[in-house]
């Protein structure tokens, strides 16, 4: 039986590069296939009727034709805009910076749609949330454990005893949490407080409506942000750049703040 020449499916858009005067290459996160390139045709021109519905961080109902090389979109509709992300800089941020960790961390047409319904409530979490930090650590955690990068967070990854309610050391190069003894003369590792290591625990092993009543200080996300950064640069063995986006907001809104105190 040969196969379809035309398929579709639903998509989140995730990143688009420019091709020629008036194409782009579109990378879309899938349920079924995961994620795939393909052509969007005159998508730049100015009367395109498919523009608004392939923009970054929609949700979207896709059909395309099969290609040579690329597939081609040759419709779509609107599911969710996710309006709010694209007017707010912060939430934006977050929604970019999510997007950009699947682009990097999922393989090329292998099917987990776990992950893809994780970053589709993420994205709706993010259009909800005064804050989006609890979304965005969450995200991180269960993404590495979608793509096979789950840390250990209950026992010493060198000697595997459980690990005490005490200041223990962070190692993204041993995968996970190092008891006090066996941090010593371990480089690079990083300390993180009881508060740190409970609250990682407690979004790794929960659903979402246990993660979202977390109360968490500037300080303790900071903290939770940086253990959560180092793993993933680690991992991904480069910048995430959209992190840099968010930490240029932070330092604006900071400097906001001063400057009308």
């Amino acid at each position: 039986m040969s196969t379809p020449r035309t398929y579709q499916t639903e998509a989140i858009i995730i990143k688009k590069t420019k091709l020629g005067e008036a194409d782009r290459i579109l990378t879309l996160y899938t349920p079924h296939l995961g994620k795939i390139q393909a052509v969007a045709k005159g998508v730049r021109r100015p009367k395109s009727k498919m523009a608004g519905h392939l923009e970054l961080l929609t949700h979207s109902l896709v059909s395309l034709a099969h290609g040579r090389n690329l597939d081609t979109i040759t419709g779509s509709q609107t599911i969710n805009s996710f309006l709010p992300l694209k007017s707010d800089l912060k939430s934006g941020a977050c929604a970019l910076y999510a997007t950009e960790l699947v682009n990097h961390f999922a393989a090329d047409s292998i099917k987990n749609s776990p992950l893809f319904h994780l970053l589709l409530n993420t994205l709706h979490r993010l259009c909800q949330a005064a804050d989006g930090e609890v979304a965005l650590r969450y995200f991180e955690l269960h993404l590495l454990d979608h793509v096979g990068y789950r840390p250990q967070l209950h026992r010493c990854v060198s000697c595997s005893q459980p690990l005490k309610p005490a200041v223990n050391s962070f190692c993204s190069s041993s995968g996970g949490i190092l008891c006090a003894g066996c941090s010593r003369g371990r480089y690079p590792t990083y300390p993180l407080s009881i508060a740190a290591q409970e609250v990682l625990r407690l979004l790794q092993d929960n659903d979402y409506d246990a993660a979202s009543r977390l109360d968490i200080g500037p300080a303790l996300a900071g903290e939770l942000e940086q253990a959560m950064r180092q793993y993933i640069r680690y991992f991904s063995e480069r910048e995430i750049k959209s992190a840099r986006w968010l930490d240029a907001l932070r330092k604006q809104t900071e400097q906001a703040t001063l400057r009308q105190r």
